[in-house]
């Protein structure tokens, strides 16, 4: 009898090994499926770059509340980078109507605050107002079993709120809404990943408005033409900038049976007659939600961790992390600036969504250290102030040198190296990156490529004596930031560039 239960002891233990075996497989083969399913969405983007513009928007479109502007998708870098990008600029009591959209994105709070409104599909509506006492004569109808509305309180699914400095991930698919709730202007900047393997149409960014229109009347801007003839060649132009939402393309009477509603009422939904664009103004809006939390505490993994289905499912998943305080640096030089960097680590979900976020401050006159990005494309936003951007490429060939100001957006292609010098106003940046757990390598600093080789490496590499291939190792102690020096200026970036290209060179 002993021996029967010490073998079922065993038995159930190697199938308890077994099986926690089994998942760990099981957990590393999906997430080696996810990154080759990544690198193949890469794959279908062309990237032959001669040269780099810091572009600014395109495409404008007026609403009664705000505007919404594009870049244009179609330029070279875009297209290498397989993505597209989006400014909104919201006013006080201003609600970006709810739309969905075919790529994952990230969002940036340039400036303002507000709340985010979200529907995620299977997700339960959590959040509930007080229900409204019942009336007498309610209670009769019901009774008698005529046909009543509901008349408790609203629910909804959860709203988040968020500030300036905010990112926000957001998922391909998911209908959104944004309200202005504060005192000034919401601005917003946001990077979709339309190569993304979860988009499998194609590689244009298409917007599907719920409610609303992109006015034709309110478009203008440089590109305004060419988008008007690349729609009459493109089929897909007319679906990426579509005036009106969804309800209105389906029949009148059959919208009417599945809301079991009026004819009238369907007229509203379909919005021929609103002219109000996709921003407008909602002078009473007073939805359920808490108040806003000084500080949140991540959910952080152990290391080795894996998750488990518990600690943080979908539907009550963190889709925000603040970059603008500066004790969230990760890199910081009290004379030259801070570096803050968000990735799937930090916030879970973006292992969803394969993106990640880098914010850059640089003090007057500030170089930030050439580097690049090994596993990812960066696309550059200039938030505040100026400054000098040069960026190299496999030849060693400068194909991007020039003063970039706010407004402004940069695409640095994969492994293109970059070297940043801030003005004399300072230079602030948010950096999008299409890898959830982006890396660069620096080429000067306390922990480059440089310092790494040995001194021989250097000598032979560059024809230098021993002596100066230590000044190259040593000379600078910083890890990427530097501080500024009047005095030198441009010509000291001029010194860093050369050592890039004659690195790429060599």
């Amino acid at each position: 009898m002993e021996i029967i239960k010490l073998s079922l002891c065993l038995f159930l233990l190697f199938n308890c090994c077994f099986s926690q075996i089994e998942q760990q497989q099981s957990f590393l083969w999906q997430k080696l499926q996810q990154q080759q399913q990544h690198r193949r969405g890469r794959a279908k983007t062309d990237c032959r770059i001669s040269s780099i513009n810091a572009r600014e928007p395109t495409l404008k479109y007026n609403s009664e509340a705000g505007t919404i502007k594009f870049w244009d998708q179609n330029s070279e870098e875009f297209e290498c980078a397989g993505v597209a990008a989006v400014r909104n600029d919201i006013q006080p009591k201003g609600l970006l109507l709810p739309h969905y959209n075919n790529a994952p994105q990230l969002l940036y709070i340039v400036q303002g605050s507000g709340i985010l409104g979200t529907v995620i599909p299977g997700c339960a509506e959590t959040y509930e107002s007080p229900q409204r006492e019942k009336s007498m004569r309610e209670e009769q109808s019901r009774s008698e079993g005529e046909s009543q509305f509901r008349t408790g309180g609203d629910r909804h699914q959860k709203i988040r709120q968020f500030r300036q400095g905010d990112v926000l991930a957001l998922p391909a698919g998911i209908t959104l809404w944004f309200y202005n709730n504060g005192q000034e202007r919401l601005v917003t900047v946001a990077l979709l990943d339309i190569s993304n393997p979860i988009n499998q149409l194609d590689l244009q960014f298409r917007h599907f408005l719920l409610a609303g229109s992109l006015n034709p009347k309110g478009l203008s801007g440089s590109g305004y033409e060419e988008e008007i003839r690349s729609r009459k060649e493109h089929e897909q132009g007319e679906q990426q900038h579509q005036s009106v939402n969804l309800f209105d393309g389906f029949d009148q009477d059959l919208l009417a049976d599945v809301f079991n509603v009026d004819r009238d009422l369907v007229k509203n939904l379909k919005g021929r007659e609103d002219q109000r664009g996709q921003i407008i103004r909602a002078e009473n809006f007073d939805v359920l939600s808490p108040k806003f939390e000084e500080e949140e505490q991540p959910h952080r993994p152990g290391r080795g961790s894996q998750p488990n289905g518990l600690e943080e499912t979908f539907c009550t998943m963190r889709f925000r992390e603040n970059l603008g305080r500066p004790s969230r640096a990760d890199v910081y030089n009290p004379r030259g600036g801070r570096i803050s960097t968000l990735n799937s680590h930090k916030l879970p979900i973006l292992n969803w969504l394969q993106l990640s976020a880098e914010k850059g401050v640089l003090y007057q006159n500030a170089v930030m250290a050439p580097y690049w990005n090994m596993n990812a494309h960066s696309i550059i936003y200039i938030l505040r102030g100026t400054g000098r951007i040069q960026v190299v490429g496999d030849t060693g060939n400068s194909v991007f040198d020039d003063e970039v100001r706010e407004g402004q957006m940069i695409v640095v292609p994969q492994n293109f190296a970059i070297v940043k010098k801030a003005g004399n106003e300072g230079l602030e940046y948010i950096a999008f990156k299409t890898n959830d757990q982006a890396m660069t390598s620096s080429l000067a600093g306390r922990l480059s490529a440089i310092r790494a080789m040995p001194e021989e490496v250097l000598m032979n590499s560059y024809q230098i004596s021993r002596q100066e291939a230590r000044s190259l190792k040593y000379n600078r102690e910083e890890a990427s930031v530097f501080a500024g020096r009047k005095s030198t200026g441009r010509k000291s970036m001029e010194y860093a560039l050369t050592a890039v290209e004659a690195f790429l060179k060599a």
